[in-house]
């Protein structure tokens, strides 16, 4: 699948002011991805929260690690001036956010210099995970951890099937497996992988209501063979009429999350290549546990 960045801060630049109030599901991921961090061995100086947003999270990671120095990082500059905003009545009680606008897969930052990447539901939007995570370990000291969420491939299934029933364009992002992702994390290095998944379905009083709120998010089809617009009134109302409908006309919306942590390697360490399984750590032996809510 190929994305475009630049539609992709588009669509978050615009979500700007729109998207605490919406973001219903992402506050909920965020607070259980931030419970893992519950009895950290050695807290952090230098914590990396990518895909920041307005800044939610990172200032909840500044309560749970104050001793830490957080930078927020986002894409979007519109979103970072929202986490400005939140932050300033905070400020007198606590260390301003460090806010930075870059891509996280392009992080002007020195190699060995951060102790935890942090990241809720942000990569998703990256075109290619290997090169990203490779990034990542540059980046991250040997020993910082990676902590983040993403979601997963049953993400807005019965919405993909309803678009699929009335056309063959790409209308709905693809997310990655689970399994795809351990695999990755081995690939670069990472150690002691630990993914889960979550599962959620909420509901809306009709698939308006469910588009509405995507886009208030700015999680709107990125896809560069996207088709532009929404191919008209008549396709749109196909595609509600298709979509699953419970007998008082509600919906129902699924959402899968993926849940990862790993470890960055020793200084030196290999990362596996075409023709060297280095990481030779099958995907069965990574601890795997699944919730459904």
């Amino acid at each position: 699948m190929q994305l475009d960045r630049q539609t992709i801060r588009a669509h978050f630049s615009r979500a700007a002011s729109s998207y605490d109030a919406a973001a219903v599901l992402q506050h909920e991921v965020e607070s259980r991805l931030q419970e893992r961090l519950d009895g950290i061995k050695r807290p952090p100086d230098l914590v990396l929260d990518i895909g920041a947003g307005p800044g939610r999270g990172a200032l909840a990671l500044q309560a749970k690690l104050p001793q830490a120095n957080v930078v927020a990082l986002d894409l979007s500059l519109a979103m970072l001036r929202e986490a400005k905003r939140r932050q300033s009545w905070l400020q007198r009680w606590r260390r301003p956010l460090n806010l930075l606008c870059a891509d996280a897969q392009a992080l002007p930052l020195s190699a060995g210099s951060v102790d935890l990447m942090y990241s809720n539901l942000c990569i998703q939007w990256c075109q290619q995970l290997d090169l990203l995570l490779q990034e990542w370990r540059r980046v991250l000291k040997p020993g910082g951890m990676v902590l983040l969420s993403s979601f997963g491939p049953g993400t807005l299934m019965q919405l993909r099937q309803a678009w699929a029933s009335v056309d063959d364009k790409p209308r709905v992002n693809q997310f990655v497996d689970m399994h795809v992702l351990g695999d990755l994390l081995l690939a670069q290095g990472f150690r002691d992988p630990v993914l889960e998944t979550d599962r959620f379905i909420l509901r809306y009083p009709s698939v308006g209501h469910l588009l509405r709120e995507l886009k208030a998010i700015g999680a709107s089809n990125a896809h560069q063979a996207r088709s532009k617009g929404l191919g008209g009134r008549s396709l749109l109302a196909q595609m509600q009429a298709a979509y699953p409908k419970a007998h008082d006309g509600t919906i129902e919306a699924q959402f899968e999350i993926v849940y990862a942590q790993a470890f960055a390697p020793p200084d030196g360490a290999p990362i596996r290549s075409a023709t060297q399984d280095v990481a030779s750590v099958p995907i069965a032996s990574i601890p795997i546990r699944r919730k459904a809510n």
